[in-house]
Protein backbone atom coordinates (compact mmCIF):
# COMPACT_ATOMS: atom_id res chain seq x y z
CA UNK A 1 0.00 0.00 0.00
CA UNK A 2 2.22 2.81 -1.20
CA UNK A 3 -0.72 5.35 -2.70
CA UNK A 4 0.46 8.08 -4.97
CA UNK A 5 0.66 10.91 -5.72
CA UNK A 6 -0.18 12.47 -2.37
CA UNK A 7 -3.93 14.36 -2.46
CA UNK A 8 -5.07 17.57 -2.12
CA UNK A 9 -8.07 18.99 -0.78
CA UNK A 10 -11.23 18.69 -2.81
CA UNK A 11 -15.01 18.30 -2.12
CA UNK A 12 -14.88 14.69 -2.91
CA UNK A 13 -12.00 13.43 -0.15
CA UNK A 14 -11.77 16.71 2.13
CA UNK A 15 -9.54 15.00 4.30
CA UNK A 16 -6.84 14.11 1.90
CA UNK A 17 -6.72 10.43 3.15
CA UNK A 18 -9.93 8.82 1.63
CA UNK A 19 -7.37 6.39 -0.23
CA UNK A 20 -6.15 5.14 2.96
CA UNK A 21 -9.30 4.02 4.53
CA UNK A 22 -9.84 0.77 2.74
CA UNK A 23 -6.45 -0.64 3.64
CA UNK A 24 -6.98 0.96 7.21
CA UNK A 25 -10.74 -0.83 7.12
CA UNK A 26 -9.03 -3.74 5.50
CA UNK A 27 -6.65 -4.10 8.49
CA UNK A 28 -9.20 -3.26 11.53
CA UNK A 29 -11.70 -6.68 10.05
CA UNK A 30 -8.42 -8.48 10.32
CA UNK A 31 -7.23 -7.79 13.76
CA UNK A 32 -10.57 -8.30 14.95
CA UNK A 33 -10.98 -11.69 14.25
CA UNK A 34 -10.35 -13.00 18.15
CA UNK A 35 -8.77 -15.87 19.22
CA UNK A 36 -10.65 -18.84 19.48
CA UNK A 37 -11.47 -18.52 23.46
CA UNK A 38 -12.56 -14.81 23.05
CA UNK A 39 -16.27 -15.20 24.27
CA UNK A 40 -18.84 -14.74 21.06
CA UNK A 41 -20.64 -11.70 22.92
CA UNK A 42 -18.04 -10.20 23.95
CA UNK A 43 -15.45 -10.50 20.41
CA UNK A 44 -19.44 -8.79 18.81
CA UNK A 45 -19.04 -5.90 21.16
CA UNK A 46 -15.43 -5.31 20.63
CA UNK A 47 -15.75 -5.13 16.54
CA UNK A 48 -19.18 -3.34 16.99
CA UNK A 49 -17.31 -0.63 18.66
CA UNK A 50 -13.91 -1.01 16.45
CA UNK A 51 -15.72 -1.74 13.05
CA UNK A 52 -18.78 1.04 13.40
CA UNK A 53 -18.77 3.62 10.71
CA UNK A 54 -16.24 6.29 11.46
CA UNK A 55 -13.42 9.01 9.92
CA UNK A 56 -10.31 7.01 11.34
CA UNK A 57 -8.47 9.83 11.76
CA UNK A 58 -6.07 8.63 14.14
CA UNK A 59 -5.32 5.20 12.10
CA UNK A 60 -5.31 7.56 9.20
CA UNK A 61 -2.30 10.03 11.16
CA UNK A 62 0.06 7.25 11.64
CA UNK A 63 0.15 6.61 7.83
CA UNK A 64 0.47 9.99 7.06
CA UNK A 65 2.87 10.44 9.59
CA UNK A 66 5.19 7.72 8.43
CA UNK A 67 4.55 8.95 4.67
CA UNK A 68 6.05 12.52 5.94
CA UNK A 69 9.21 10.92 7.41
CA UNK A 70 9.84 8.86 4.57
CA UNK A 71 9.05 5.65 5.30
CA UNK A 72 6.76 2.61 4.30
CA UNK A 73 2.93 3.41 5.10
CA UNK A 74 2.77 -0.77 5.27
CA UNK A 75 5.26 -0.24 8.17
CA UNK A 76 2.97 1.91 10.09
CA UNK A 77 -0.49 -0.34 10.05
CA UNK A 78 -0.16 -2.07 13.29
CA UNK A 79 0.57 1.33 15.06
CA UNK A 80 -2.45 2.51 13.03
CA UNK A 81 -4.79 -0.71 13.95
CA UNK A 82 -3.32 -0.48 17.60
CA UNK A 83 -4.14 3.59 18.27
CA UNK A 84 -8.05 2.92 16.83
CA UNK A 85 -8.40 -0.23 19.37
CA UNK A 86 -7.55 2.38 22.25
CA UNK A 87 -9.80 5.14 20.64
CA UNK A 88 -12.58 2.67 20.65
CA UNK A 89 -12.01 1.55 24.16
CA UNK A 90 -12.11 5.21 25.12
CA UNK A 91 -15.30 5.59 23.44
CA UNK A 92 -17.01 2.61 25.18
CA UNK A 93 -15.96 3.70 28.26
CA UNK A 94 -16.92 7.21 27.82
CA UNK A 95 -20.27 6.75 26.69
CA UNK A 96 -21.19 4.06 29.67
CA UNK A 97 -24.21 5.75 32.28
CA UNK A 98 -21.27 6.30 34.93
CA UNK A 99 -19.37 8.56 32.37
CA UNK A 100 -21.15 10.80 29.69
CA UNK A 101 -24.06 8.80 29.41
CA UNK A 102 -24.27 8.72 25.71
CA UNK A 103 -27.00 6.70 24.12
CA UNK A 104 -25.42 7.55 20.10
CA UNK A 105 -22.33 7.03 18.65
CA UNK A 106 -21.27 7.01 14.98
CA UNK A 107 -25.20 7.06 13.99
CA UNK A 108 -25.88 4.15 15.84
CA UNK A 109 -26.93 2.99 19.53
CA UNK A 110 -23.84 2.78 21.82
CA UNK A 111 -21.77 -0.69 22.58
CA UNK A 112 -24.08 -0.53 26.28
CA UNK A 113 -27.15 0.37 24.27
CA UNK A 114 -26.77 -2.26 21.87
CA UNK A 115 -25.24 -5.31 24.07
CA UNK A 116 -25.77 -3.89 27.93
CA UNK A 117 -23.31 -2.45 30.18
CA UNK A 118 -21.39 -5.10 31.23
CA UNK A 119 -20.32 -6.59 28.05
CA UNK A 120 -19.48 -2.80 27.43
CA UNK A 121 -17.27 -2.50 29.76
CA UNK A 122 -15.65 -5.83 29.08
CA UNK A 123 -15.23 -5.08 25.27
CA UNK A 124 -13.31 -1.85 26.25
CA UNK A 125 -11.00 -3.78 28.52
CA UNK A 126 -10.12 -6.18 25.97
CA UNK A 127 -9.55 -3.70 23.38
CA UNK A 128 -6.84 -2.06 25.67
CA UNK A 129 -5.12 -5.42 26.08
CA UNK A 130 -5.59 -6.23 21.85
CA UNK A 131 -4.47 -2.83 21.05
CA UNK A 132 -0.49 -3.49 22.93
CA UNK A 133 -0.87 -7.59 21.61
CA UNK A 134 -1.01 -6.15 17.92
CA UNK A 135 2.13 -3.75 18.23
CA UNK A 136 3.86 -6.75 19.90
CA UNK A 137 2.98 -9.70 17.40
CA UNK A 138 3.10 -7.31 14.33
CA UNK A 139 6.03 -4.90 14.45
CA UNK A 140 9.51 -6.81 13.35
CA UNK A 141 11.98 -4.65 14.91
CA UNK A 142 12.25 -5.18 18.93
CA UNK A 143 13.13 -1.64 19.80
CA UNK A 144 10.23 -0.06 17.54
CA UNK A 145 7.84 -2.22 19.47
CA UNK A 146 9.10 -0.93 23.17
CA UNK A 147 9.05 2.78 21.64
CA UNK A 148 5.73 2.33 20.19
CA UNK A 149 4.39 0.74 23.18
CA UNK A 150 5.63 3.28 25.13
CA UNK A 151 4.22 6.01 23.35
CA UNK A 152 0.58 4.48 23.29
CA UNK A 153 0.75 3.67 26.82
CA UNK A 154 1.95 7.14 28.02
CA UNK A 155 -1.02 8.34 25.86
CA UNK A 156 -3.77 6.21 26.90
CA UNK A 157 -2.68 6.68 30.50
CA UNK A 158 -3.42 7.95 33.78
CA UNK A 159 -1.89 11.43 33.13
CA UNK A 160 -3.02 11.51 29.56
CA UNK A 161 -6.18 10.19 28.06
CA UNK A 162 -7.86 8.87 31.26
CA UNK A 163 -6.89 11.47 33.53
CA UNK A 164 -8.68 13.90 30.96
CA UNK A 165 -11.25 12.19 31.44
CA UNK A 166 -11.43 12.32 35.15
CA UNK A 167 -11.25 16.33 34.98
CA UNK A 168 -13.74 16.41 32.37
CA UNK A 169 -15.83 14.43 35.00
CA UNK A 170 -14.25 16.36 38.07
CA UNK A 171 -15.14 20.01 36.00
CA UNK A 172 -18.58 18.85 35.35
CA UNK A 173 -19.62 17.54 38.93
CA UNK A 174 -17.53 20.28 40.40
CA UNK A 175 -19.74 23.05 38.03
CA UNK A 176 -23.41 21.57 38.35
CA UNK A 177 -23.73 24.33 40.91
CA UNK A 178 -22.22 26.98 39.08
CA UNK A 179 -23.81 29.50 37.19
CA UNK A 180 -24.05 28.55 33.62
CA UNK A 181 -21.95 29.72 31.51
CA UNK A 182 -23.59 32.03 29.07
CA UNK A 183 -24.82 33.65 32.60
CA UNK A 184 -21.07 34.08 33.46
CA UNK A 185 -20.44 35.64 30.22
CA UNK A 186 -23.13 38.34 30.42
CA UNK A 187 -22.35 39.17 33.85
CA UNK A 188 -19.17 41.64 34.89
CA UNK A 189 -18.51 39.24 38.36
CA UNK A 190 -16.73 36.80 35.42
CA UNK A 191 -13.53 38.32 34.93
CA UNK A 192 -11.27 38.05 31.79
CA UNK A 193 -9.16 36.63 34.56
CA UNK A 194 -11.09 33.69 35.66
CA UNK A 195 -12.06 33.38 31.78
CA UNK A 196 -8.53 32.69 31.24
CA UNK A 197 -8.16 30.30 34.32
CA UNK A 198 -11.05 28.39 33.23
CA UNK A 199 -9.62 28.08 29.31
CA UNK A 200 -6.38 27.30 30.66
CA UNK A 201 -7.83 24.35 32.55
CA UNK A 202 -10.40 23.14 29.67
CA UNK A 203 -7.01 23.39 27.57
CA UNK A 204 -5.49 21.08 29.73
CA UNK A 205 -8.37 18.59 29.93
CA UNK A 206 -8.51 18.55 26.22
CA UNK A 207 -4.59 18.40 25.36
CA UNK A 208 -4.73 14.83 27.65
CA UNK A 209 -8.09 13.69 26.88
CA UNK A 210 -8.20 14.18 22.48
CA UNK A 211 -4.90 15.61 22.04
CA UNK A 212 -2.51 12.91 23.59
CA UNK A 213 -3.93 10.31 21.30
CA UNK A 214 -3.35 12.50 18.17
CA UNK A 215 -0.46 13.00 19.37
CA UNK A 216 0.37 9.34 19.83
CA UNK A 217 -1.15 8.59 16.65
CA UNK A 218 1.70 10.99 14.61
CA UNK A 219 4.37 9.65 16.86
CA UNK A 220 3.77 5.99 16.30
CA UNK A 221 3.84 6.64 12.31
CA UNK A 222 7.22 8.70 13.02
CA UNK A 223 8.25 5.63 15.32
CA UNK A 224 7.32 2.78 12.45
CA UNK A 225 8.45 4.96 9.66
CA UNK A 226 11.90 5.45 10.64
CA UNK A 227 11.47 9.21 11.52
CA UNK A 228 14.24 11.50 13.07
CA UNK A 229 14.35 13.16 16.34
CA UNK A 230 13.80 16.52 14.61
CA UNK A 231 10.73 15.12 12.44
CA UNK A 232 9.33 13.53 16.05
CA UNK A 233 9.48 17.05 17.57
CA UNK A 234 7.90 18.58 14.43
CA UNK A 235 5.10 16.39 14.39
CA UNK A 236 4.52 16.75 18.16
CA UNK A 237 3.96 20.16 18.01
CA UNK A 238 1.75 19.94 14.99
CA UNK A 239 -0.43 17.05 17.08
CA UNK A 240 -0.71 19.26 19.89
CA UNK A 241 -2.34 22.25 17.83
CA UNK A 242 -4.48 20.37 15.64
CA UNK A 243 -5.72 17.67 18.38
CA UNK A 244 -6.29 21.39 20.34
CA UNK A 245 -8.75 22.60 17.08
CA UNK A 246 -10.57 19.59 16.38
CA UNK A 247 -11.71 19.72 20.00
CA UNK A 248 -12.29 23.12 19.75
CA UNK A 249 -14.40 22.48 16.60
CA UNK A 250 -16.30 19.72 18.26
CA UNK A 251 -17.60 22.00 21.25
CA UNK A 252 -18.42 24.30 18.28
CA UNK A 253 -20.62 21.53 16.23
CA UNK A 254 -22.06 20.53 19.73
CA UNK A 255 -23.43 24.39 20.14
CA UNK A 256 -24.66 24.79 16.40
CA UNK A 257 -25.35 21.30 14.71
CA UNK A 258 -27.50 18.10 15.03
CA UNK A 259 -27.54 14.47 15.92
CA UNK A 260 -28.55 13.28 12.47
CA UNK A 261 -25.17 15.03 11.16
CA UNK A 262 -23.08 14.21 13.95
CA UNK A 263 -24.08 11.02 14.11
CA UNK A 264 -23.83 11.40 18.11
CA UNK A 265 -26.66 13.33 20.74
CA UNK A 266 -25.75 17.29 20.14
CA UNK A 267 -26.36 20.24 23.35
CA UNK A 268 -25.27 18.21 26.02
CA UNK A 269 -22.09 19.51 27.11
CA UNK A 270 -24.06 22.85 27.84
CA UNK A 271 -27.08 20.62 29.70
CA UNK A 272 -24.38 19.17 31.73
CA UNK A 273 -22.56 22.38 32.63
CA UNK A 274 -19.24 21.57 31.33
CA UNK A 275 -16.37 23.53 30.31
CA UNK A 276 -16.75 24.63 26.72
CA UNK A 277 -15.07 27.12 24.35
CA UNK A 278 -18.07 28.97 22.83
CA UNK A 279 -19.25 28.72 26.47
CA UNK A 280 -16.37 30.50 27.14
CA UNK A 281 -15.20 32.48 24.66
CA UNK A 282 -18.53 32.62 22.42
CA UNK A 283 -19.12 31.03 18.80
CA UNK A 284 -16.97 33.81 17.15
CA UNK A 285 -14.37 33.69 19.69
CA UNK A 286 -13.86 30.05 19.44
CA UNK A 287 -13.94 29.92 16.01
CA UNK A 288 -10.64 32.46 16.19
CA UNK A 289 -9.32 30.28 18.29
CA UNK A 290 -9.54 27.49 15.94
CA UNK A 291 -8.44 29.96 12.89
CA UNK A 292 -5.34 30.66 14.90
CA UNK A 293 -4.17 26.89 15.51
CA UNK A 294 -4.93 25.38 12.45
CA UNK A 295 -2.81 28.26 10.95
CA UNK A 296 0.15 27.70 13.27
CA UNK A 297 -0.18 23.49 13.00
CA UNK A 298 0.68 24.12 9.31
CA UNK A 299 3.51 26.00 9.64
CA UNK A 300 5.32 23.48 12.14
CA UNK A 301 4.69 21.17 9.19
CA UNK A 302 6.72 23.34 6.98
CA UNK A 303 9.65 21.30 7.52
CA UNK A 304 8.88 18.37 5.79
CA UNK A 305 8.37 20.23 2.11
CA UNK A 306 6.22 18.57 -0.08
CA UNK A 307 5.86 15.24 1.94
CA UNK A 308 3.31 17.64 4.16
CA UNK A 309 0.18 18.22 1.96
CA UNK A 310 -1.63 14.92 3.72
CA UNK A 311 -1.21 16.70 7.01
CA UNK A 312 -1.84 20.59 5.60
CA UNK A 313 -4.85 18.93 4.02
CA UNK A 314 -6.00 17.23 7.43
CA UNK A 315 -5.50 20.68 8.94
CA UNK A 316 -8.01 22.43 7.19
CA UNK A 317 -10.49 19.15 7.41
CA UNK A 318 -10.48 19.31 11.18
CA UNK A 319 -11.41 23.65 11.04
CA UNK A 320 -14.03 23.15 8.39
CA UNK A 321 -15.86 20.20 9.51
CA UNK A 322 -19.81 19.70 9.87
CA UNK A 323 -19.44 16.52 11.72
Amino acid sequence: MNPAPTPTPSSEDPTGFADLRPSIESALASACQFNEGCPSRLGDAMRYAVLAPGKRLRPALVLMAAEACGGEMDSAMPGAVAVEMIHAYSLIHDDLPAMDDDDLRRGRPTCHIEFDEPTAILAGDALIAEAFSHLANQIEDPNRIVEAVRTLSKAAGAAHLVGGQADDLAAERDGKDEINQDVKLASKAFTSDSIAADLAFLESIHHRKTGALIAASLDLGAILGGGTNDQRDALAQYASLVGLAFQVVDDLLDFTSDAESMGKRTGKDAERGKLTYPGLLGIEGAQQRADQLIIEAKRQISVFENRQRRLSCLATYVLERSH
